[in-house]
């Protein structure tokens, strides 16, 4: 207590802070309230309706109070998809609060129609709507879920087709790197919250429903979404995770719609669209700038989809029909033929590029043979200038001239020119160079820096100029010394200087070669055997690089200190070297001293031992340095033992671990990274451009000289709009075929799902409901039918409730209806005419793009409004039956109303004992009534109910059966016959005087009344409480009430002659009390005359329900119509069921 008091004085010097806002929880719950959300949780309409009749008159609960986990009426009856209830509570006024939200969450469809109708109703702009007014500290959603967001993210296609039909948006977000003042507020405010602002936004726009819904190009959407959500979860590593999951889902949904092709065409159609491009004919040579598009987006399912590659396959043995279903040996046969006479095929095509010969070398797999071959002639070409082949050649078959000659022009090391051999690799060089101009002229800079073996192609391609420039230094820098001295001709290569531009250049020379034979790698991807372990090892490299950044740290941290350490003493090692005249090495007397000094003489040489150490090449003998000691030495060793142990023992195991893991990886989706780098390769075959392989396409050929004549026919570049609208619509149809297919199998998916534990709960509450409305027709059936025309609840499957909803509601598995679709009204004025004209030019814009489409063109809505004829009507109801139950409840006279129903509250620890006791002793109090009541007693199954009436229609072997298995058992002629139990009074103490038997009519005018006999019971026997049971045909003499009750003239019932007869007395053995029941009186009673009603009796007038006169003429669209039940205007008699429990069984109390 005294910390709880210095926290709340605190101390005088200090400066006061400021109170902290604590969250509001939800208060506890009164008992009237308690049974308010059980009777609403159980489907009780009857209680219900009549305590928030009660509620709205005397205020004495809140009848918008939520349980402990913030659960509210509405809630809960959202939750057990409970439709009437829901109405019920909307139209008697309970707030709805997130209620929408909840009814969207749960996927409850017909709860989201009706409040987004009760929600425009109330809702005034620019204020909250109902759901923004939530507590947000306790609320279930964020402030920022939209009911369109929510129902993407739930992706259920019916609910955001209602939203979207409405005119719902959806707020487009900010870019990641938006500098606006609005996102620069939000993220000052609150940086968590505007950051998982913008993931529920893009988690809502990956929703594959909306995108089908809103997008006009589903599958263009679904690249551009996913491209963003890949920079997205780069820009935010705190939740990248989820932004690449989102990625992988906009990914599926277009591999999913590709999925839904059924021909070649439909396949052809899709990938051939470019809105910019002229339209694709059936015949032409397909551009695939789909597919394209694809391959920059890295969209690798969808260009692996087996569709696409069976479409690719095609095309790409277009030339050598049947190549695939040949035999190995006629495949090698005609890849040889290629290869030998591809300079052949080159020059036929220079000469007449339009013969067959030329026509087929534009085929993608002959254009692809011939490159090869030509780029295999350049390799042997760089293996003979490596082996100095014009030597070897002249010296194994040259004659002895030749010989002398050649070894002349050997001792002549500089000045010399390039050979033949290089001059021809210099040519081919100057093709490469050619080509790589012409593919960045053609797909542009970004899209040429976008695949990585342009990188090794331009590598390739700059040393080999380097090499060019420094030959070219080189010859005129030794032919200007041999100028000065003819005999700097005959210098050996040993006495050159160290950079030389000769030797720089053969140096370069070298590298070029290594990247040439590389760019095989690339070419082997085509093959499937080689092509998956290119890629293998192309995703390892990845792990080597980031591997090498660890170990180059580590590598350079401890060169430095061992330089730091020796270098002294490297010194002392290198003047022992350098000994002789000039300064030269002495490497005959000190050799050792020269190998040494160079371990650790500088940071660079340090670091080359070390490195070389890893592999073994370094021993400890470098350490026996000239003068070192035993202190330096000792250290120096340590220093390098620590590197031996971090960078050899470790991080080349965790480097073998890495590349272990990468390949298991990549291994399951090999296939998929296979044959996109293979697609990504036929696609530059597919092109009509470069058809001539280097070097031969550095030569002019007769299509450029007729093209730079003029005499070539010039392609058609301008299409008419015309045919370009024609693309456009058949390109629409397509994908509006593709989406409604997609649609179409996602629901029969949902369909074949196997029944889950909600299907179960929810026939649960479809049994409790029941149960509650059958109590209620029995309470009013059995003494008063004045509310005949309630109407007949059907209970269906949740399956089949939505297959009704959706056919009489016309419902079609298609998109949002477009304008070109709606077509001209048949009768339209000039301002309908302006506005169709208006949307149909805004909706051909080209600036229009997919969040526009989500923007639409009018003011922003979160659940936008009804614009059709049937939600207009709906919306009328609905005001309609708001305003007639406030009417109604402000009519009904809440004293004279009948009560409500008693309800059994859940029972606490330790209540069991206590109800058995209460029970056994209310029934032996009740054995003296129960005697001299009627057969027929009804059914009570209260936690405080003084006795278990039905027990006694039990036969003895039954005594140990429950009351559920004994009501199923019973007939309906039993059921029917059931009587009420007695009246209980206003101050909770049991009536025991007999109770009035039912009457079966009432007297009509003109008619004579019912006589009603009434017999008395035997007294009650020792050992049995229960008395022997008449046949139904006997009826038992019974005093007339002087209270009537009105109903409906109906026909004597009468007990069928198959009618169950009734059970044999049941005997039970009670224990003696204090309290034994009196004998009845064995004297017979007076059969008592017929008489009329008594004057104070209160009969129902017909014009009963006239209040609810209105409800009746409602649509049958909705089902408010008769949700608030006329008040009875006079109080109940005797006979209704007043202690019978509505709301749950209590098991086993007081039965056994």
């Amino acid at each position: 207590m005294g910390d709880k008091k210095d926290l709340e004085i605190g101390d005088p010097g200090m400066v006061r802070r400021q109170s902290i806002k604590l969250p509001t929880l939800p208060k506890a719950l009164t008992l009237e309230e308690k049974k308010y959300l059980l009777a609403v949780e159980r489907g009780d309409m009857a209680n219900v309706r009549k305590i928030l009749q009660k509620a709205i008159r005397t205020k004495d609960i809140d009848v918008n109070c939520v349980d402990a986990l913030g659960r509210g009426a509405l809630t809960l009856a959202i939750d057990g998809e409970n439709m009437e209830m829901v109405e019920l509570l909307v139209v008697m006024g309970v707030k709805t609060k997130d209620a929408l939200l909840q009814a969207i969450n749960a996927e409850f469809v017909e709860a989201v129609e009706l409040l987004l109708e009760h929600e425009e109703l109330i809702h005034k702009d620019p204020g909250l709507h109902s759901w923004q007014k939530v507590d947000p500290d306790t609320a279930t959603f964020t402030p920022d879920v939209t009911p369109l967001m929510l129902a993407a993210h739930k992706n259920n296609y019916e609910i955001i087709k209602i939203l979207l039909d409405r005119g719902a948006t959806l707020p487009d977000p900010h870019d990641v790197r938006c500098g606006c003042d609005t996102c620069i507020r939000l993220s000052t405010e609150d940086s968590l919250r505007h950051s998982m602002a913008r993931l529920n936004a893009y988690r809502a726009l990956s929703s594959p429903s909306l995108i089908a819904l809103s997008a006009t190009d589903p599958i263009l959407t679904a690249f551009q979404l996913s491209w963003e959500l890949r920079t997205l979860a780069f820009a935010e590593q705190e939740s990248k995770a989820e932004y690449l999951e989102l990625r992988r889902r906009a990914q599926k949904f277009a591999v999913d719609l590709l999925d839904q092709s059924r021909s070649s065409q439909e396949l052809a159609i899709i990938l051939n669209h470019d809105p910019e491009a002229p339209p694709f004919e059936d015949g032409d040579h397909m551009k695939l700038a789909r597919l394209e598009l694809a391959i920059d987006f890295k969209q690798k399912k969808f260009v692996a989809h087996p569709n696409i590659q069976q479409l690719l396959a095609a095309i790409w043995y277009e030339g050598v029909p049947g190549f695939r279903r040949k035999s190995p040996l006629e495949k090698v046969m005609i890849l040889l033929q290629v290869a030998l006479m591809f300079p052949w095929y080159c020059m036929i095509y220079m000469i007449a590029p339009n013969c067959a010969t030329g026509k087929l070398m534009r085929k993608p797999f002959m254009k692809f043979l011939i490159h090869a071959s030509s780029y295999m002639f350049f390799l042997f070409l760089l293996i003979m200038v490596s082996l100095r082949a014009e030597v070897e050649i002249v010296q194994m078959f040259g004659t002895e001239n030749m010989i002398k000659q050649l070894q002349m022009e050997l001792k002549k090391q500089r000045g010399n020119g390039p050979t033949y051999l290089e001059m021809m690799v210099m040519v081919y060089v100057l093709g490469f160079i050619w080509q790589e101009t012409q593919e960045i002229y053609v797909v542009g800079m970004r899209s040429y820096l976008r695949n990585m073996w342009n990188f090794i192609d331009f590598t390739r391609n700059f040393l080999y100029v380097l090499v060019a420039l420094l030959r070219f230094a080189a010859y005129i820098q030794q032919s200007a010394e041999i100028a000065r001295n003819p005999q700097t001709r005959f210098i050996p290569r040993e006495n050159w200087d160290a950079f030389d531009p000769q030797l720089i250049a053969e140096g370069l020379f070298a590298a070029a070669n290594i990247f040439s034979a590389l760019k095989l790698v690339h070419l082997f991807s085509i093959n499937p055997h080689l092509g998956p372990l290119q890629i293998s090892l192309g995703r390892m490299v990845i792990d080597i690089v980031k591997f090498f950044f660890i170990y180059s740290l580590v590598l350079f941290a401890f060169a430095c200190g061992l330089n730091q350490l020796l270098w002294y003493f490297a010194d002392l090692e290198k003047s022992k070297c350098y000994v002789l005249p000039g300064g030269l090495p002495d490497w005959d007397n000190a050799g050792d001293s020269c190998m040494k000094w160079r371990s650790f003489g500088n940071v660079f040489e340090a670091s080359q031992s070390l490195f070389w150490a890893s592999f073994g090449m370094v021993g400890l003998e470098n350490f026996e340095l000239a003068g070192i000691k035993s202190y330096t030495r000792f250290w120096g060793l340590l220093m390098f033992g620590s590197y031996s142990v971090i960078n050899v023992i470790v991080l080349l195991n965790l480097l073998i671990a890495m590349m272990s893991n990468s390949y298991a990886m990549i291994v399951e989706h090999s296939d998929v990274e296979w044959k996109f780098a293979r697609t990504r390769l036929w696609m530059s075959y597919f092109d009509e451009t470069a058809t001539l392989p280097p070097p031969f396409n550095i030569f002019p050929t007769s299509k450029l000289v007729m093209k730079l004549l003029g005499l070539r026919k010039k392609e058609q570049l301008q299409t008419s709009q015309e045919l370009k609208e024609k693309d456009d619509v058949r390109y629409t149809s397509v994908m509006r075929a593709l989406v409604w297919r997609y649609v179409s199998a996602m629901h029969r998916k949902l369909d074949d799902d196997p029944v889950t534990e909600d299907d179960i709960n929810e026939l649960k509450g479809d049994v409790s409901a029941l149960r509650y409305e059958l109590l209620e027709v029995f309470e009013k059936n059995g003494m008063d039918v004045s509310f005949t025309d309630r109407k007949e609840k059907t209970v269906l499957a949740k399956r089949m409730k939505i297959w009704e909803r959706r056919l009489m509601k016309d419902f079609h598995v298609a998109p949002v209806s477009t304008l070109e679709e709606d077509g001209k009204p048949v009768h339209e004025d000039s301002l309908a005419r302006f506005r169709r004209i208006a949307k149909m030019a805004a909706a051909a814009a080209k600036g229009s793009k997919w969040d526009q489409t989500l923007a639409a063109t009018g003011i922003s809505s979160q659940i936008g409004r009804c614009r059709t004829r049937q939600s207009f009507k709906n919306q009328r109801n609905l005001q309609r039956a708001i305003d007639e139950a406030r009417k109604l409840v402000l009519r009904a006279p809440i004293h004279e109303s009948r009560p409500t129903t008693p309800m059994d509250l859940p029972e606490s620890t330790g209540q069991s004992i206590l109800e058995l006791i209460k029970d056994i002793s209310s029934e032996i109090k009740e054995n003296n009534y129960s005697s001299a009541s009627m057969p027929r007693t009804p059914i009570n199954v209260g936690a405080g109910s003084s006795g278990l009436p039905i027990i006694k229609l039990l036969p003895p072997s039954s005594k140990t059966n429950s009351l559920s298995s004994t009501v199923r058992s019973e007939s309906p002629s039993l059921l029917k016959d059931l009587a009420v139990p007695r009246p209980v009074s206003p101050s909770g103490s049991e009536n025991l005087q007999p109770e009035p038997s039912p009457l079966k009519s009432i007297r009509v005018a003109g008619t004579s009344p019912p006589r009603v006999i009434k017999k008395k019971a035997q007294a009650p026997l020792p050992e049995s409480n229960m008395t022997e049971t008449k046949p139904q045909s006997e009826k038992a003499p019974e005093k007339v009430d002087t209270i009537a009750v009105a109903r409906p003239v109906a026909p004597e019932i009468k007990p069928s002659e198959d009618a169950l007869p009734p059970p044999p007395p049941y005997s039970k053995n009670r224990p003696l009390t204090d309290k034994s029941p009196k004998p009845p009186n064995r004297t017979p009673a007076k059969i008592p005359r017929p008489r009329s009603p008594s004057p104070s009796v209160n009969t129902v007038p017909e014009s009963t329900n006239s209040n609810s006169v209105p409800l009746k003429n409602l649509l049958t669209s909705l089902s408010t119509e008769q949700l608030i039940p006329p008040p009875s205007t006079e109080h109940t008699d005797g006979r209704s069921i007043q202690d019978v429990s509505t709301i749950k069984r209590q098991p086993k109390a007081g039965w056994l």
